[in-house]
Formats: C-alpha cells, structure tokens, sequence
C-alpha cells in the first residue's frame, strides 16, 4: 500500500484548503485513514480519521468544527477540508492507514504517505 498526499500550499488566516490523499493499492473496510501534522521540532500529533469502510469519523479538539474528513472509496481518496485556518495549522501533514479501528497514535498506522506543507500566515 502506497499513499500520496497533495493539496498543501500557502495561505492566509482564515483561508481555506482541501488536502487529498491517494491509496494505491487495496484499502480494506475495516481499514482507517488518518490525517496527521508535525510542525517544525514540534511531535506528530492528530488530526483526524475516518473508517474506510463506515462513516466513524474522529477529529482533535483544535481542529473540531474547521475540518472536515471524508473519502471516496471508487476514487480510493480521502480528503481534509480546512476552513478558517490559523498560523498555528502551519505543519506538514501527512497521511496514513492501519488495518483496524480509528486510533490516535501515530505508532499505530502502519502505512504513511509523504506529507504535504501547510503555510499560514497572519
């Protein structure tokens, strides 16, 4: 399984971006798929996750509300809609799937994808 995370650009406060990330190869559905960030010498931390299979859906209390996940199993895609983007969303995010439930650490995915650099400035 490979995956390929695009949509990361520079914008501004309160801006808007829709990052997508690309499964190549099977995804099963009892899979999960998760958004991560990891800011400059700051920890990977959690962003979000969605059931590949189902509609069980997971965010992390500083982006609840902002963000949005969602895929689409005939394109093997899913997406993370950010609105009202602060400086403090500046990260590389990065993409992920484990075969199981939605969990929050990244120690539990097994696959990730290359990270895509979100710029926001004030």
């Amino acid at each position: 399984v490979q995956l390929q995370a695009s949509g990361g650009g520079t914008v501004q406060a309160g801006d808007s971006l829709r990052l997508s990330c690309v499964v190549f190869g099977r995804a099963y559905t009892s899979d999960s798929m998760a958004w991560f960030r990891q800011a400059p010498g700051k920890e990977r931390e959690f962003v979000s996750a969605i059931s590949w299979g189902g509609s069980r859906t997971a965010y992390s209390d500083s982006v609840k509300g902002r963000f949005t996940i969602s895929r689409d199993r005939p394109k093997n895609t899913v997406y993370l809609q950010m609105v009202s983007l602060r400086p403090e969303d500046t990260a590389n995010y990065y993409c992920a799937i484990r075969h199981g439930s939605i969990l929050t650490s990244p120690n539990e995915y097994e696959y990730w994808g290359q990270g895509t650099l979100v710029t926001v400035s004030s």
